[in-house]
């Protein structure tokens, strides 16, 4: 692939598709929604509106930090406070399935479909790649981004068309595009994070308590290892609990699992060998955190695992 043919391709795309609409876009800060609002501008300048959803899902100080870099990139970004709504929607959940649908109807119906009505546009520019679609498709794992291609008609349901200037690429392509288009390292180099977010990193119910823990353990595990070069690592909250003592006292704490993993395009992964030391100061941090007692190290490839856990 060439990086700067596909992105002329791609803008002459939307200007034919949109024609003299409006279009709306979601962005997350990552490298997929991050390229598709800078293509969008670049096509549809101020005819594309562009949102942050904050979902009460997110990293701590995420909403407000992509926002920022946004606006110094010359790019408006308006920030939508929808945690009530999402919240809402994943109480009491435990199947991941469940809790997937549940994100999925609450961000195409609820949250933007309110903003389809008051901006009046008429298509959403999603950041879907190759690899989401196969993976749903396959059955393996029901990406949030996905629609069309298992049977749901966005304008049907929803009042809008989707459009989706990525869904021909992978990871490593889109990184290439983002290079091309002279996007930050922040953003270029910035490992893959999930669309429904740290919901994606907790086994079980999504309650306000459980997001304080894993987002936490979170913001450890990437200070850690943001210089171990892998392609993720992250911090899931199990639904199980394990006995431990606290201050001389038993306790039944939760437990923390660690992965950081290499990968090309996110098709196939490999852990990464950390160092002990590394291992042990992660271990000593995470179970400081309250009501943590367990922290664990996932060494499994993909396959047979996910990545992601949910």
């Amino acid at each position: 692939m060439d990086a700067k043919t596909f992105i002329d391709e791609q803008i002459a795309d939307l200007k034919q598709s949109v024609g003299e609409g409006l279009a709306i876009n979601a962005l997350s800060g990552g490298v997929d929604s991050s390229v598709v609002t800078v293509l969008g501008h670049r096509a549809l300048g101020e005819r594309l509106k562009t949102v942050f959803i904050e979902n009460g899902l997110m990293r701590q100080g995420e909403p407000q930090r992509v926002v920022k870099t946004f606006a110094e990139m010359g790019i408006p970004v308006q920030l939508i406070d929808a945690k009530k709504e999402f919240l809402g929607a994943l109480r009491g959940l435990t199947d991941p399935e469940e809790k997937r649908n549940a994100i999925t109807r609450t961000f195409y119906a609820t949250v933007f479909g309110k903003l389809v009505r008051e901006t009046g546009a008429k298509h959403l520019l999603h950041g879907t790649i190759l690899t989401d679609i196969e993976e749903t498709v396959a059955g393996i794992k029901r990406q949030h981004n996905i629609l069309s291609q298992i049977g749901i008609d966005p304008e049907k349901e929803f009042g809008y068309q989707v459009l989706e200037p990525l869904k021909t690429l992978r990871k490593d392509g889109v990184r290439e595009v983002a290079k091309a288009l002279g996007l930050p390292p922040e953003i270029t180099q910035r490992i893959p994070f999930p669309g429904p977010a740290l919901a994606t990193r907790i086994v079980g119910e999504v309650t306000e308590e459980r997001l304080a823990t894993v987002r936490a353990a979170t913001a450890i595990v990437e200070e850690e290892l943001g210089n171990t070069g892998a392609f993720q690592y992250l911090a899931v909250l199990l639904n199980d609990r394990a006995t431990g003592i606290v201050n001389g006292k038993r306790e039944f704490g939760q437990i923390i699992v660690v992965r950081c993993i290499q990968s090309l395009d996110a098709r196939t992964a490999t852990p990464v060998e950390l160092p002990w030391e590394v291992l042990k100061r992660i271990c000593e941090r995470v179970t400081a955190i309250p009501d943590v007692n367990r922290c664990l190290y996932d060494l499994t490839p993909k396959p047979p695992a996910t990545i992601e856990y949910i």
